[in-house]
């Protein structure tokens, strides 16, 4: 079973930063799918980031080149820094893994969720 703990989130203005953090147990980072989704009140859960066990990263389009996805083997954590940050980011924030290599863009590909963390933007 893999474990996952999210923090990070908090309240910021229009262009400000936040950094979240994906606690892992259970399962090294660097060796499975783990991605954030996000979820605003009354909309789907969506994919913000992707990183897969082969090293690579994806990113949903409203989010490329403002948010970074990273892992840190030695402390086993997923990362996501946040910059440029704008109200539309506003939502719960979900961290999540898959004992697979490969990363798939639906919610369904994914067996382990955290319990989230609250991003709030105000203009």
């Amino acid at each position: 079973q893999v474990q996952l703990v999210e923090s990070g989130g908090g309240s910021v203005q229009a262009g400000g930063f936040l950094r979240l953090s994906c606690a892992a147990s259970g399962y090294g980072v660097t060796n499975m799918c783990m991605g954030w989704f996000r979820q605003a009140p009354g909309k789907e859960r969506e994919v913000v980031a992707l990183g897969s066990g082969y090293g690579t990263t994806d990113y949903a389009d409203s989010v490329k080149g403002r948010f970074t996805i990273s892992k840190d083997s030695a402390k086993n954590i997923l990362y996501l820094e946040m910059n440029s940050l704008n109200p539309d980011d506003t939502a719960m924030y979900y961290c999540s893994a898959v004992l697979r290599s490969a990363c798939g863009w639906s919610r369904g590909w994914y067996n382990f969720w955290g319990q989230g963390t609250q991003v709030t933007v105000s203009s």
